[in-house]
């Protein structure tokens, strides 16, 4: 229950500059219950538009919002009655930034692109396919159906005949890409440029600092809880004597013939606060001042943050040597999500490696006008870091 509404966290950037900001409006699939498709509480799903122009008008990009899951009954009745579960509580207005900007100033290469944001209620990075009722409450845990009714929503909007398209997501958002990149090109004209993106979702199937499997009992319980099983991809599932581990981007990405971008910190501060260093791990609080800044860290700490960024490199190894059409960007900044906002993605003052920022790193590969594998340094090496930490974890 308490591991459940921690990772009801959205982990989103949330720092914004004072310019004017881009607001968008929420456009509600109104024939999605035809295809199924409902948030956890029943409302309807929505996403939020922004026309592309000019020489952008038949690209698109799509970007899978996050914020964490639910992956037992009481957290998802938790989650169903705040934003994270319906559309009826959620802004009418999205700031768009960062990947989604219209400024070619701030987004030069996708300013002028169809911009897409697709609001997340279903607990279950867009993928379950279930129902909960026990004759008192209800649960729709109907994330896959939501994808597929959003696309056909969109389709007829123009993207049926799109040029170029990048599906994109930020945490349990980038983890959706993995799930539907390939989907997501069968979908689309077969001389379209598709590519995917994900931004702070490939997380790992590590042991937490106690040697206990964390994220992999919390998936294994949501992939059951939720129906995900089936969404899966097969020849991941297949090939593994525990297909619920194809939910895992280090199993699937093998599998993902799209080319595909990860853009990740070795030091996700998600994943350093609740898969490496749980709550449950840490009962005496020994790690609070390092979770609220790294300068504060001990010796010990430090090595085992170290470890962390060690796993995610052997993690990443296959795919930085084998693949031709693959992309990086890994650096050593704590953080997590750096694509969404103006301050991370392409400012003066932006993190980069190797003097590259994100949006040039992210740039350069989509548009094949350079191999984009870039790798940083250990921390704390890079002086270019923004260091967002997030404010405190709920406590149950």
């Amino acid at each position: 229950m308490m591991l459940s509404l921690l990772f009801f966290l959205a982990f989103a950037p949330w720092c914004i500059h004072s310019e004017e900001q881009l607001l968008i409006g929420m456009t509600l699939v109104r024939n999605a219950t035809a295809h199924g498709a409902r948030c956890l509480d029943g409302s309807l799903p929505g996403y939020h538009l922004h026309r592309g122009f000019g020489a952008g008008a038949n690209n698109w990009i799509l970007q899978f919002e996050g914020g964490g899951w639910c992956n037992d009954v009481s957290s998802c009745l938790e989650r169903a009655k705040t934003r994270r579960g319906s559309t009826r509580l959620m802004s009418e207005l999205e700031v768009f930034s960062g990947i989604l900007s219209n400024n070619a100033s701030l987004n030069p290469d996708f300013y002028n692109w169809n911009r897409v944001k697709l609001r997340y209620c279903d607990g279950a990075s867009f993928s379950g396919d279930s129902k909960f009722d026990n004759g008192t409450s209800l649960l729709y845990f109907r994330g896959q159906k939501i994808w597929e009714a959003i696309i056909h929503d969109l389709l007829p909007k123009g993207l049926a005949s799109a040029s170029k398209a990048l599906l994109s997501g930020c945490s349990a958002g980038g983890l959706a890409t993995f799930l539907h990149c390939d989907n997501f090109t069968k979908m689309l004209p077969s001389n379209a440029t598709v590519k995917c993106l994900s931004d702070a979702g490939f997380f790992l199937d590590v042991r937490d600092m106690s040697s206990n499997h964390t994220m992999r009992s919390f998936y294994h319980d949501l992939v059951s809880l939720q129906g995900i099983e089936k969404n899966l991809n097969r020849n991941c599932t297949r090939s593994i004597n525990q297909p619920e581990l194809c939910f895992f981007p280090q199993y699937a990405l093998q599998y993902i013939t799209t080319p595909y971008f990860i853009l990740n910190s070795a030091y996700d501060v998600f994943q350093f606060h609740h898969s490496l260093v749980p709550p449950s791990a840490d009962l005496h609080g020994h790690w609070n001042g390092c979770k609220l800044n790294p300068a504060a860290c001990n010796a010990n700490q430090i090595d085992l943050l170290q470890g962390m960024r060690h796993d995610m490199l052997t993690a990443l190894k296959p795919f930085y040597k084998s693949s031709t059409r693959g992309g990086m960007f890994i650096n050593s900044c704590f953080a997590h999500c750096q694509s969404e906002s103006r301050d991370t993605w392409f400012a003066v003052d932006s993190p980069t490696v190797h003097n590259k920022t994100i949006a040039e790193a992210v740039g350069d590969w989509y548009f094949d006008r350079r191999v984009t594998k870039e790798i940083d340094c250990p921390y704390p090496c890079d002086t270019t870091c923004h260091n967002l930490i997030p404010p405190s974890s709920p406590q149950v």
